[in-house]
């Protein structure tokens, strides 16, 4: 008869399983010594065009000859050297071909797993595997798996962090997962024509140009500036509407999936427990619509956006599955600055107010663009009062309210005695919501 300590040492001994990545892979990280060619042209372009006019069609076809058969045997070298396994306690990554390095990733701090499907990884019927990590600001990724493959090894991987035992892992498999929102391409459409950043970029990037060339005459000059400026004209109009592209909002045990993307196809997690703060934006030009925008921060996730534009009341009950229990305070519930705040923000002092419920802490500030923050108090890690002397002199001071994912929300030109009272109020609740908190698990339903 084994003890069981044995047993566990025989399993521990188990060979780990190592497994490659797919074969298209090796075409993708070909590219590398071809980039770092182009980004030498880039950087140096006067250097490149003298080198390329010495060249003869001889050394040309010879330099191809030698590139291409390099970037093939790169890429398919540092696709040999590439494995990652999961085992019982973590997911382990080894990369690198002159200079090996090995992640080792613990099942339990994985907080996230998306999977993304770029326009011709999605032609190839491949996807990447990106996994956010409690504690680290850069993704660790497998990129390319099989499409099957990869959703198969993310549900594999959130049943281990669920606490799983890995021979049942296999078979939960994917969480179902139930259709909360779906935004319709028309109102995403509109919705960005009505964005103020929208035209604000497109009349910088029409306006600016000629301009320049009226005072400098210089065509490097122009395009220097003239490019960036329709970059990001073209991003938060073109860009944004791609990127949002049927926007799915769908419920799961394992958290809200979010799945977006025209070309681009993106597949996302927000774990539950995880959310910081929701902030629900309303710019000016979507009110008489009835629209909003919810942002969130998620601690160590770049998870940003929660619905890109929907009427309020759907908002409200997406971010109600995000944070259970709130209720989202409405304007009238909102304490406003005292007047004399306007010697300290004139007008804009308006736009400002708090509220607080058993909770969360809300604060809103903007006239033209609402933004109202909602921080559970189960997140708040430290409260500060700031009173500079204009402040003082007035009476007034501001409470900030910091949070796990390094953001801060600010309730300013509150009272003085207010504000004092406040911050050991929410001091207090905090300490009793994280010590109420429900464990941040995943497949807890």
């Amino acid at each position: 008869m084994t003890a069981p300590g044995v047993e566990d040492a025989v399993a521990a001994k188990e060979p780990v399983i190592e497994r490659r990545l797919h074969p298209v892979t090796p075409l993708r990280r070909a590219w590398a010594p071809v980039a770092v060619v182009i980004g030498w042209a880039l950087h140096d372009p006067d250097q490149a065009q003298q080198q390329l006019t010495r060249l003869t069609t001889t050394t040309l076809l010879i330099a191809l000859a030698v590139l291409v058969p390099a970037a093939s045997l790169y890429g398919f070298l540092t696709w040999w050297f590439t494995h990652f396994a999961v085992t019982e306690t973590e997911l382990r990554i080894r990369t690198g071909l002159l200079f090996r390095r090995t992640a080792h990733i613990r099942l339990e701090r994985i907080q996230a797993v998306d999977v993304t499907q770029p326009l011709l990884a999605r032609v190839a019927g491949v996807a990447k595997l990106k996994l956010d990590v409690v504690g680290t600001d850069k993704k660790d990724e497998l990129s390319f798996l099989g499409e099957r493959e990869a959703r198969a090894l993310r549900a594999e991987l959130l049943a281990r962090a669920a606490g799983f035992a890995p021979e049942t892992a296999h078979e939960v498999g994917e969480a179902p997962a139930r259709e909360l929102l779906r935004t319709p391409p028309r109102d995403l459409a509109i919705s960005v024509l009505l964005t103020g950043a929208t035209w604000c970029s497109l009349a910088a990037a029409l306006v600016v140009p000629p301009v320049l060339w009226l005072a400098t005459h210089s065509v490097w000059t122009v395009l220097a500036t003239g490019l960036p400026l329709l970059g990001a004209a073209g991003a938060s109009s073109a860009g944004r509407f791609v990127g949002e592209y049927d926007w799915t909002v769908g419920e799961s045990p394992d958290g809200l999936r979010i799945d977006h993307g025209l070309l681009d196809r993106t597949h996302e997690t927000v774990p539950p427990g995880r959310v910081q703060t929701v902030r629900i934006v309303e710019p000016l030009l979507w009110r008489r619509l009835g629209w909003v925008r919810v942002e969130l921060d998620v601690a160590g996730s770049s998870n940003s956006v929660l619905v890109p534009v929907a009427p309020r009341a759907v908002a409200e009950t997406v971010v109600a599955r995000v944070l259970p229990g709130v209720t989202v305070p409405s304007s009238e519930a909102l304490s406003r600055p005292p007047r004399r705040a306007g010697w300290c923000l004139p007008v804009w002092w308006r736009g400002r107010g708090i509220a607080v419920t058993d909770t969360v802490f809300a604060a809103r500030h903007g006239l033209l663009r609402r933004n109202l923050a909602l921080v559970p108090h189960a997140k708040v890690q430290s409260v500060r009062l700031v009173q500079g002397p204009w402040k003082r002199l007035w009476r007034l001071a501001d409470v900030h309210v910091d949070t796990g994912a390094d953001k801060t929300v600010t309730a300013r030109l509150r009272d003085a005695q207010e504000a004092a009272d406040l911050l050991q109020q929410q001091a207090e609740r905090s300490r009793t919501g994280r010590r109420d908190a429900l464990p941040d698990r995943w497949m807890a339903s």
